[in-house]
């Protein structure tokens, strides 16, 4: 019998990943009348940025990426406990009448990777060579 045939399985589970990604992401849509330009610096500039996401909602003040007039990413931190962290993605593309199309996506982290282990978890233990 031919293995030809049958699906991957890291395929099915990419694209199953891919569509729990897309179900758990907040998607938010606005158009401004404003030029791609000011939506930019608004998202961008520290002081115009705090007017409306305050330093204190981020887990840190820097974008952890960005592409210069067009996307820029931060991570943001609940100010309570748990301390749920996600990413917040703002995307800015120019209308044809010179107005934004202005997208905020927020994704969650993965929490299974932040929280703590057990001391008796009996898993492997890292060793630091001598």
């Amino acid at each position: 019998m031919s293995d030809a045939g049958k699906p991957d399985p890291s395929d099915a589970d990419l694209a199953l990943k891919a569509d729990l990604a897309l179900e758990t992401d907040l998607v938010l849509e606005y158009e401004f009348d404003a030029p791609p330009a000011k939506v930019w610096r608004a998202v961008t500039i520290p002081a115009l940025r705090e007017r409306w996401l305050p330093d204190c909602d981020l887990a840190g003040a820097e974008p952890e990426s960005s592409i210069p007039g067009q996307e820029v990413r931060y991570r943001l931190r609940d100010s309570e406990p748990p301390f749920r962290e996600s990413h917040v993605i703002f995307r800015i593309e120019p209308n044809e009448d010179g107005s934004t199309r202005f997208r905020i996506i927020q994704q969650a982290c993965d929490v299974r990777m932040k929280l703590p282990q057990p001391a008796n978890s009996n898993c492997c233990l890292m060793r630091a060579a001598a």
